[in-house]
């Protein structure tokens, strides 16, 4: 097992790049990329860092030179032959093939397209513009370094012992949580944590504990690497970029209103009925199945990631009742800001009800909340989104006023033509 403190410690050595090949990277992303390779290739789109948590001034943390260092290792990267084999060869979700021979193609010849950055107010203006399967590969590996030096800045000053004692603390923190999910019955829960990690070798030792302490409880990871690595399951499906992006693309309130459901529509064409799981909230739950073709109901689950999660679980179960749906027969994935508390109370409310299942991700991969003085270790709250296509600003509403973006006005007129109502402000701690 790898001595993480004294790796730590080492880096001032340039042992550990923090990313280290182009499939360090959610699941979910290379499934989007190829659906987007495939049905909308020629949008130029545009993403760009957003710090929720204003009082993280990035760019008084971390360091503008070993910032660009990173990102210039990134845009080195290409598929290794083991990789593009594991990709080519592997089965996910059952299925062989998961990825095209023309999309396979495309990516083996990939390079990650160049990056805009500045410094602005105390935080990083961090930019990505060019084609849309090109682009969105930089989210993830982006906040995931800038989590990392963040990281890093904290623990540069101290000594070797202080960061044995750290991550003896932090693994003995994950191990009590982990013997407290234990006792959870049928419990399923995967790591989602990539984006927001402590660090990548953190990660890889969350994995190995969940699969050593949860067994078959642990039904894999979102991080395509340790997934191969490791031999485990690679977990993923979609995400609230394709609908951002395909309303900005409409030329009409009626394109505009039809559009979260075309995306659904390309996506079961792409993979042929396979990974159905609907995120039904990137404009509002509630106007989201109140207008969703019947189609839909028959889908495998839903992905409940904003907004009150037991209201969000309550109105899938209802809107699968009146559509002649067994809520039994179906999965609802809960995946916004869980901790183990948290996992206990949704997993006792709804396990009889539906199939549950949980996507962990920053307080598993970076929870060292109480370990460090000050607390300056503790998560925060960045994104990385599309933020215009074709020159058209996006907008994301969510079930959570506070989790939304996009230019006033607009979101004035996709809440209108959304329906959505009142939301109620929830905090945003990661």
């Amino acid at each position: 097992m790898v001595d993480i403190a004294t790796r730590v410690y080492n880096h001032k050595w340039k042992i550990d790049p923090i990313v280290r090949s182009l499939i360090d990277n959610d699941f979910y992303k290379l499934l989007m990329c190829q659906s987007v390779f495939r049905n909308r290739p020629g949008a130029t789109v545009t993403f760009s860092l957003i710090n929720r948590t204003r009082s993280v001034r990035l760019a008084e943390l971390v360091d503008e030179g070993e910032l660009r260092e990173q990102l210039d290792h990134i845009r080195s990267l290409s598929l290794t032959r083991g990789e593009s084999t594991w990709l080519r060869g592997n089965t996910f979700y059952g299925k062989r093939q998961m990825f095209t021979p023309e999309f396979m193609e495309w990516f083996e010849r990939l390079r990650l397209p160049p990056y805009g950055l500045e410094k602005r107010d105390g935080q990083y203006r961090l930019t990505f513009e060019g084609s849309w399967p090109e682009v969105m590969l930089w989210e993830v590996p982006a906040l995931a370094v800038l989590m990392e030096l963040r990281g890093r800045a904290v623990l540069n000053s101290m000594r070797r012992f202080e960061l044995q004692v750290l991550y003896a603390g932090a693994m003995t923190k994950l191990w009590q949580t982990i013997e407290r999910l234990r006792s959870v019955k049928d419990l399923r829960i995967a790591d989602f944590g990539t984006r927001r990690r402590h660090s990548f070798l953190w990660q890889d030792w969350c994995v190995q504990a969940m699969m050593e302490g949860l067994g078959e409880k642990f039904v894999g990871t979102s991080n395509c690497l340790i997934a191969m690595r490791r031999d485990i399951e690679a977990i993923g499906t979609n995400a609230h970029e394709l609908p951002m992006v395909y309303c900005a693309l409409a030329d009409s309130d009626e394109a505009l209103a039809s559009a979260p459901y075309d995306v659904l529509s390309d996506w079961h064409e792409e993979h042929e009925g396979n990974l159905r799981i609907v995120l039904p909230d990137t404009y509002g739950t509630e106007g989201f199945l109140r207008n969703a073709p019947d189609w839909l109901a028959s889908w495998t689950g839903m992905r409940i990631d904003s907004g009150d999660p037991i209201q969000g679980a309550e109105a899938a179960i209802r809107w699968w009742r009146e559509r002649g749906e067994n809520p039994r027969e179906k999965l609802v994935i809960f995946s916004d800001g869980l901790d183990a508390e948290r996992i206990e109370e949704l997993h006792s409310q709804f396990h009889e009800r539906v199939r549950v299942s949980f996507g962990w991700g920053t307080l598993l991969t970076n929870d060292f909340r109480g370990l460090v003085r000050g607390d300056s270790l503790a998560p925060f709250s960045l994104v990385c989104k599309a933020v215009s296509v074709n020159g058209r600003p996006t907008v994301k509403l969510s079930d959570n006023p506070n989790k939304s973006h996009g230019p006033a006005d607009e979101i004035v007129r996709y809440r209108r033509v959304f329906q959505v109502g009142r939301q109620e402000c929830l905090d945003v701690h990661v």
